[in-house]
């Protein structure tokens, strides 16, 4: 028995789990790149102010979730629980509002949350998102949703929609807000706590709401539409949007009670859910965020993104049985009998491995029939099998696991067999 077991709401990725994650990040990079995004990296740990700040400090995110501790130099830092912010203060801090606008950014990153664990979702947790900052127009936020709604598709995954829905801006914002208060001022005792401290601190929140067992989904479904309060230039761009997702030909239901969970978020905010599990099940999120750069203390500077869970895409993957493509494992295993030929085994191994063949020495202590066992249990496509005669007449004799069936090949052309199945 393990003395030591990965600490609560954290696991290991076996060798066995990698296919998938290969597979999932695979396809995150190759869309970012499909559509001009050029990766970024940002700490682990950042000064925990900038989270207060940026994401607000009402939210869960703030209040219950994030990490902090303070180092020996009595600075208060904070792990990473959200991938927005620590992208925007590098966009300032680098200078990056002096580049050509916008300027398009893309990271796979774990993020750290305390919380109660649960399918998909973990203390760390991977996320793949990207940030489009220094653009306000509608016509970017459908890039961005676009580039989303390609990434889930790439995947394989079937039954989802995209919940798309505007919050409106600065100035419109506040009589939705006051509209949504006045709903629930009388009610508040029918409410779970967090909502009326949520009330109280950050009110679009309570409609994020997931709890059932009080009547926060009754008060969210009756709530005020967010779309019949925005102002002249919200409802512009709003309809821009559609009409852009339109030429797009990308799917969409319009979702009034879609808020999203932090402070920072303006106009358009959206999410991709399975159909079976709608909002309890996302695996992508996002929106607009043009007062968060500002905020932060650079100049006023537009932005939007989202992230996707990589734990939550997986569990999905396997639900719908998609099996991941991307990944080949090994291709050959050398197997062996005779020292003479355990020698030549060694050299033809390596001088595979130098031609991009992914090879494996059989283990020196097995029998041939325990070599092909070992050789099966690794999944290889080859097993490359040296004896005396083959040394001798200058041959490997190729078994190709899948068809059971195996051939004498000349040593001169088992690359080329390898790569295309002939000679």
């Amino acid at each position: 028995m393990a003395r030591f077991k990965a600490p609560r709401g954290t696991r290991d990725v076996l060798p066995s789990e990698q296919p998938y994650w290969r597979y999932v990040k695979g396809r995150a990079e190759a869309q970012a790149r499909l559509f001009g995004y050029q990766p970024v990296d940002t700490p682990l740990f950042e000064d925990a102010a900038l989270f207060v700040r940026g994401v607000g400090l009402g939210t869960d995110i703030v209040e219950k979730e994030m990490y902090v501790l303070e180092d020996r130099g009595g600075d208060r830092l904070a792990l990473r629980p959200e991938g927005t912010a620590p992208v925007c203060r590098a966009y300032l801090e680098h200078g990056m509002y002096n580049l050509p606008q916008p300027v398009r950014l893309y990271y796979v990153c774990p993020i750290f949350r305390y919380e109660r664990p649960q399918a998909g979702r973990y203390r760390q947790h991977y996320q793949f998102g990207v940030e489009c900052l220094g653009d306000e127009d509608a016509l970017v936020d459908a890039e961005v949703i676009e580039l989303a709604w390609s990434f889930v598709a790439s995947l394989g995954l079937r039954g989802i929609v995209l919940c798309i829905n505007s919050i409106g801006d600065r100035s419109c914002r506040p009589a939705y807000v006051e509209a949504l208060k006045a709903h629930y001022l009388g009610r508040l005792k029918d409410v779970c706590p967090d909502c009326r401290m949520r009330f109280e601190r950050s009110p679009l929140r309570v409609l994020d709401c997931k709890r059932t067992d009080f009547a926060c989904q009754e008060m969210a479904a009756e709530a005020p539409n967010s779309l019949q309060f925005l102002c002249a230039d919200c409802g512009h761009r709003w309809k821009a949007l559609l009409g852009y997702l339109a030429s797009l030909e990308i799917p969409y239901e319009v979702d009034t009670r879609l808020v999203r969970g932090l402070d920072y978020y303006t106009r358009t905010v959206f999410e991709i859910q399975p159909l079976v599990a709608r909002a309890q099940g996302t695996v992508l999120a996002g929106g607009r965020y043009d007062g968060l750069i500002e905020e932060l203390g650079g100049p006023p500077t537009p932005g939007i993104g989202f992230g996707s869970g990589i734990e939550r895409l997986i569990e999905n993957l396997k639900a719908q049985g998609v099996t991941p493509t991307d990944y080949k494992g090994v291709e050959a295993v050398v197997a062996w009998i005779g020292d003479a030929a355990r020698q030549e085994a060694v050299k033809l191994s390596a001088s595979l491995k130098r031609q991009g063949i992914s090879t494996l020495l059989a283990p020196t202590s097995k029998s041939l029939k325990g070599q092909m066992r070992y050789a099966s249990a690794q999944g290889a496509r080859y097993v490359l099998i040296l004896g005396e005669e083959e040394l001798s007449q200058g041959t490997v004799v190729v078994r190709e696991m899948a068809k059971g069936e195996q051939k004498p090949v000349e040593r001169a052309a088992l690359l080329g067999y390898l790569t295309s199945g002939t000679v």
